[in-house]
């Protein structure tokens, strides 16, 4: 299963047409709190009329997976609503290639890369679509290697005291 990221800045309504045709874009998920935007097409009313104008379904998440607010990024993974609107996604893109957007073009600074890294929790590979022959495919979650293990090696043999590992003294 794959899940896209887009963002909508610096980039003209045929382009990022272009861009959502060329991936094979079935579903838009709108993850910005408020869709507005400077450009008229970026604007929740435009976004939906250019999705349907390519056959694209569009879905205005912002209400689930809006972003944090006052309260903290942690306090809103945990939410709710945005694990209600994880569910929406990954049950969405068990059958349709499905887009994420926001505003910023780039994920770094954007929460779509928390919205990301949860899918990503759940097995399923995000691409950011950064233009149109450029994407970036984080690297697969590896488990955590186990902590190593203490040295406990007695000082005083038979006394029951302990050193951590390191040089003698």
């Amino acid at each position: 299963m794959k899940v896209f990221t887009i963002g909508t800045d610096h980039r003209t309504h045929f382009d990022f047409a272009r861009l959502l045709v060329k991936y094979g874009i079935e579903v838009l998920f709108d993850v910005r709190r408020t869709p507005e935007s400077r450009e008229d097409y970026f604007r929740r009313d435009g976004l939906q009329a250019l999705a349907a104008g390519q056959g694209i379904d569009y879905i205005f998440m912002g209400n689930e997976l809006g972003g944090p607010c006052d309260d903290g990024r942690g306090q809103w993974t945990d939410s709710d609503e945005f694990k209600r609107g994880i569910d929406i996604i990954r049950s969405k893109a068990a059958k349709r290639a499905c887009c994420v957007l926001c505003a910023e073009r780039t994920p770094e600074n954007c929460h779509r890369l928390s919205i990301a890294e949860h899918l990503a929790k759940q097995d399923i590979e995000v691409v950011h679509i950064i233009d149109e022959n450029s994407v970036w495919t984080p690297p697969p979650r590896r488990p955590s290697p186990p902590a190593p293990r203490p040295n406990l090696r007695s000082t005083h043999a038979g006394r029951g005291r302990w050193r951590r590992p390191g040089p003698r003294r």
